[in-house]
């Protein structure tokens, strides 16, 4: 609604970058304002094995399950992500914009867009390895996968 509202202001260029800024300032907003209500920020519950199941070509229970804690395991380790790092991740791996589209939806500069890409993708590692080990006293059955 506030990309509609705002739509005179459009002044040529890319509009998906044009689109993407206003839903990111949008979101901060709306992220601030529910934090300030609750205290902490809300997290919504995904159904993962259903996007999965419907996607998977063949339908064998245990593959889905492996493939629902990988993919929760790697929504966890992006949520765990500063913010900054998160935002700049999922431009560039999820949606597939460029380092200059980056930097004109987040307002920094092509190089900042570089230093936090190589650090959220260096940070996602480590959470991965980290979140996958299996917790000490339990087997390895009993692990996160």
């Amino acid at each position: 609604m506030n990309a509609l509202r705002a739509f005179d202001s459009f002044r040529g260029g890319d509009f998906r970058v044009w689109f993407l800024a206003i839903v990111r300032n949008t979101s901060f907003t709306l992220l601030r304002r529910r934090k300030s209500l609750s205290g902490s920020t809300s997290q919504e519950s995904l159904e993962v094995g259903a996007e999965i199941a419907a996607d998977c070509e063949v339908y064998d229970p245990q593959a889905i399950a492996i493939r629902a804690a990988d993919a929760e395991l790697v929504r966890r380790a992006i949520a765990a992500l500063p913010d900054a790092l998160r935002e700049t991740l999922v431009l560039r791996e999820m949606e597939g914009l460029s380092y200059k589209e980056i930097g004109k939806i987040a307002g920094v500069p092509i190089g900042t867009v570089m230093s936090r890409l190589a650090r959220g993708r260096m940070q996602l590692q480590a959470l991965l390895m980290e979140m996958d080990q299996p917790k000490p006293g339990k087997s390895v059955e009993e692990g996160v996968r």
